[in-house]
């Protein structure tokens, strides 16, 4: 098994916040993510695109790599989100931070969102159900983009996560994506485009007013 590795952007001087970003797996698999991973690979390329707009904002963007490919239940994934959590405050301390997930990486979000320094999610094609929680997302911001032509998850599934969100999130919507699949290479920039307008609108509606 690979250890687990971050990738990291930092905008210049201190952040004032950060968007960690989860990549893709598969339901079940033991096998050991490193640098070949093609899930893994697109979320850099995702977060490359989108590092110069976050640091402009001051912004920094961090990649977490799974030790394993599978969601295999979830605990596992759920710890490696949690400790790249832990890694942000030790660096950066009590900034806030918005959970980029693609596929998985968005399921592996709503599990942690209740992080207390989690200001809300961002799912690109996520692969949500009726198991997954919602009350994570108390106090939080969801927002959520899916394409009509995913053969991989349901945009019908989202929709139904979303619905259920709203009841307990600050706020929660979704992004028809319109016939775009479930890997983000076609229209890939318009993809980078609603990530990045999305974590950094999750920032501006939790932004807490400033001290006279």
């Amino acid at each position: 098994m690979t250890d687990l590795h971050l990738t990291t952007y930092d905008a210049p001087g201190r952040p004032h916040a950060v968007v960690l970003v989860l990549h893709g797996g598969k339901p079940r698999s033991r096998q050991s993510v490193d640098g070949r991973s093609a899930s893994w690979r697109r979320a850099l390329w995702l977060q490359r695109s989108i590092a110069d707009r976050a640091h402009e904002a001051g912004v920094g963007v961090w990649l977490v790599r799974y030790r394993q490919r599978g969601w295999n239940g979830g605990a596992d994934r759920v710890a490696d989100a949690r400790w790249a959590l832990d890694r942000i405050r030790e660096v950066h301390g009590d900034v806030p931070v918005v959970l980029l997930g693609h596929s998985m990486g968005a399921r592996v979000a709503v599990h942690v969102a209740d992080d207390p320094s989690v200001r809300g999610v961002v799912g690109l094609a996520p692969w949500w159900s009726a198991q997954d929680p919602v009350e994570t997302l108390a106090g939080r911001v969801l927002h959520a983009a899916h394409g009509r032509r995913d053969r991989i998850t349901s945009f019908r599934e989202t929709t139904r996560y979303v619905e259920r969100a709203t009841a307990v999130a600050d706020a929660a919507d979704l992004r028809d994506m319109g016939r775009l699949g479930h890997y983000m290479l076609t229209a890939s920039a318009r993809w980078h485009d609603v990530a990045i307008e999305s974590a950094l609108d999750v920032l501006d509606r939790t932004r807490l007013p400033d001290l006279p």
